[in-house]
């Protein structure tokens, strides 16, 4: 017997379960790498940390699968913060690592990592499964308020909301033959998934949709969905140009990704969108498969992050002009001293020419680091 299946049998049902799941999740290519990006530079932004990760665990290693402030790849399960997080369901926050006896002798709190604070979610799928962490890591030891405590697991769920809705992609374009062959393996899949799912004929008819398309049409719209209705029948005017183009490029072969607001009964809501061309058994594109999932979560957080950052621009700027004019006189002052015949302060004015040049180089390197 192999020690991979010795360890194997001798696992707990739930690890097992997990392992299987991160598994599927690290082979599957992310068509949203832009929109995982941007998750983790804006949870480094909200919580002020120079590192943001989103980590996959396996049964030995931490898969840095996005990341902002560093070139780790992967590390040691057994070494991981994250290995931590995994076993709980809500955030964990450490301030101090050198202060926490669980990693005060962790190497990558000791070593070059240098990992002082650390907060992080786990990646908790819609049955319950911890892939991995959205944390954020400093080389100070630090506190985290609630409120961003709560911004981070709001990120992180939006982080699993796209491996889901990737996920549901890659296994609706795979299997999308067998499926007409097998109606109740599509439906099951469909309605398993939280975004908004249609295959489209090359006519604009619906072959098929999802029940959160239904339900959100119906709800929203007051409208009823049914297979061989016009997908036109459903599409805002002000969004026809935009996807009737998208369609016309993924029934060309291409895969089309964009993000647009549009407004549901007074509610402005994101999506990303998708387009993907849909094959048959010979390779001839027949449709389109077409998703949408809300992402205004973290179209709002990105938003708060923008506003605060203006507004710290704004607050430096005040500052600065508030700071200056006072010391430009004192620079005058100081010129005028220098002029006049005063040989016993003389050491004493050169010093204080000196203080006021230093204090005007920190005021500009404050201004220049807020701006940038």
């Amino acid at each position: 017997m192999s020690l991979k299946i010795w360890n194997e049998l001798n696992m707990p049902i739930k690890e097992l379960e997990r392992l299987q799941a991160v598994d599927r999740f690290l082979k599957l290519k992310i068509s949203s790498e832009l929109e995982m990006q941007e998750i983790v530079s804006c949870a480094a932004e909200i919580c002020g940390t120079p590192i943001a990760l989103v980590t996959l665990l396996t049964e030995d290693t931490q898969h840095i699968k996005f990341k902002v402030g560093t070139d780790l790849i992967k590390t040691a399960r057994a070494d991981a913060f994250c290995n931590h997080t995994v076993l709980q369901d809500g955030v964990m926050v450490v301030p101090d690592a050198g202060k926490d006896p669980r990693f005060a002798d962790n190497p990558l709190h000791t070593g070059e990592v240098n990992i002082q604070f650390y907060a992080g979610v786990p990646l908790t799928t819609s049955d319950g499964i911890n892939l991995g962490s959205l944390c954020v890591i400093d080389h100070q030891p630090k506190s985290l308020s609630h409120s961003k405590q709560r911004v981070l697991a709001v990120l992180a769920k939006q982080v699993v909301h796209i491996l889901e809705f990737e996920h549901s992609l890659e296994v609706m374009k795979n299997q999308f033959i067998e499926a007409r062959a097998n109606e109740l393996k599509i439906r099951s899949f469909f309605e398993s998934s939280r975004a908004c799912h249609l295959l489209i004929g090359a006519d604009m008819s619906i072959l098929y949709f999802n029940k959160a398309l239904s339900e959100f049409l119906r709800n929203y719209h007051h409208e009823e969905i049914a297979i061989g209705l016009s997908v036109l029948d459903f599409v805002a005017d002000d969004f026809l140009e935009t996807f009737t183009r998208s369609f016309n490029k993924a029934l060309s072969g291409q895969h089309v990704n964009l993000e647009h607001s549009l407004e549901h009964a007074g509610e402005t809501i994101w999506w990303q969108f998708n387009y993907s061309p849909a094959y048959d058994k010979f390779g001839k594109i027949i449709g389109v498969s077409y998703s949408a999932l809300d992402v205004s979560d973290l179209k709002k957080s990105q938003i708060d992050a923008d506003q605060k950052r203006d507004a710290l621009n704004r607050i430096a700027l005040v500052q600065s002009h508030d700071i200056r004019g006072p010391l430009s006189s004192i620079i005058g002052l100081v010129e005028l001293l220098k002029l006049s015949d005063l040989q016993q302060v003389r050491e004493e004015i050169l010093m204080l020419e000196q203080a006021v040049k230093d204090l005007d180089g920190s005021i500009r390197a404050i201004v220049s680091d807020t701006m940038s």
